[in-house]
């Protein structure tokens, strides 16, 4: 089990809840952060912020956990609600249509786009490094 730093003060009391609830899930998974992240479409460095209590996590980040913990997602998501409306920092934007939401986040969905760009640029790299490979230098 994780050892927790205290929440901050100023953290209402609702803020407080889903934070610690989310730090009970996570806990529950016996996951370290970075495999959390790996499971799911949030950086390790997310999930610190959200369950030190620094930044409220979307509402996707909360669903993401509660799959992989196979935690009832309607009782956190609620939490989250009571949450979002008194949190000191700044509210996520959380409200996705229900389709959207079902779908692949969008954070993955970048990282798929990045990963084809990666591969695609060390293709056309490959290429050029053939053709200067095979082209008569002229000195002959």
């Amino acid at each position: 089990m994780t050892r927790w730093r205290p929440l901050p003060d100023s953290l209402p009391r609702e803020a407080r809840h889903l934070v610690e609830q989310l730090r009970h899930l996570k806990d529950r998974t016996d996951l370290s952060l970075a495999e959390l992240a790996r499971r799911t479409a949030y950086s390790k460095s997310s999930w610190q912020r959200y369950l030190s209590g620094a930044k409220l996590p979307p509402r996707g980040a909360v669903r993401a956990l509660c799959t992989v913990a196979g935690a009832d997602q309607a009782r956190l998501l609620a939490l989250w609600d009571l949450a979002d409306a008194v949190w000191p920092y700044g509210a996520v934007v959380g409200a996705v249509a229900p389709e959207v939401a079902a779908s692949v986040p969008a954070a993955l969905e970048y990282r798929r786009w990045r990963t084809a760009a990666l591969v695609a640029f060390g293709v056309i790299v490959l290429l050029v490094a053939g053709v200067l490979w095979a082209w008569p230098s002229g000195s002959g």
